[in-house]
């Protein structure tokens, strides 16, 4: 005869609950779910997300290099959000001037900026790497413990699922610190 077999709940590696908050750990190609923003981790000039291609303009040359020579460095720690479905909500963590180019203060203050968004905006889920490991050397482990310090501090009235993008290879590694 054969033995019955049944789901256990709760044994998802790649997910845990921390303070109300769905946490799943999975790689940009496999979302575990549909979200209402997403996180790119951006330098005070943003041109880290900026891709290779090129796009044509009507604008004067010389307008498109004035601007270029006028712009401001947005602060590192703060958010900009682009509202679209999903908002995109660009943090600065980055500033290219510096080695290295972030700083935890600046990590931890942007994860704050994003709590913050995501409660302003009313979004209950969001996508968002571990900062400062995309473009920087932080470790994914420190990067998550800032996170976790940060929704410890300041619960999020709104966020109900956090997709923490990773790479493939270690999906789960760090999910323990929640």
């Amino acid at each position: 005869m054969m033995p019955q077999l049944r789901l256990i709940r709760g044994m998802d590696r790649n997910r845990t609950t921390f303070g109300g908050i769905v946490i799943a750990a999975e790689p940009y190609r496999r979302p575990p779910f549909q979200v209402d923003a997403v996180v790119a981790e951006e330098d005070s000039y943003m041109v880290l997300s900026a891709g290779p291609q090129f796009h044509e303009t009507a604008d004067h040359p010389v307008r498109i290099l004035t601007a270029a020579f006028t712009a401001r460095p947005v602060q590192p720690g703060s958010v900009m959000v682009k509202h679209g479905f999903p908002a995109m909500i660009y943090a600065i963590v980055h500033d290219l001037d510096r080695e290295p180019t972030w700083k935890e203060e600046w990590v931890s203050a942007a994860f704050q900026a994003i709590v913050r968004e995501a409660a302003g905006h009313g979004f209950q889920s969001v996508a968002l790497p571990l900062l400062g490991t995309v473009h920087g050397t932080l470790l994914p482990r420190r990067s998550a413990l800032l996170l976790r310090r940060v929704l410890e501090k300041n619960p999020p009235e709104t966020l109900k699922r956090l997709w923490l993008i990773v790479p493939d290879y270690n999906a789960c590694e760090f999910l323990d610190v929640f």
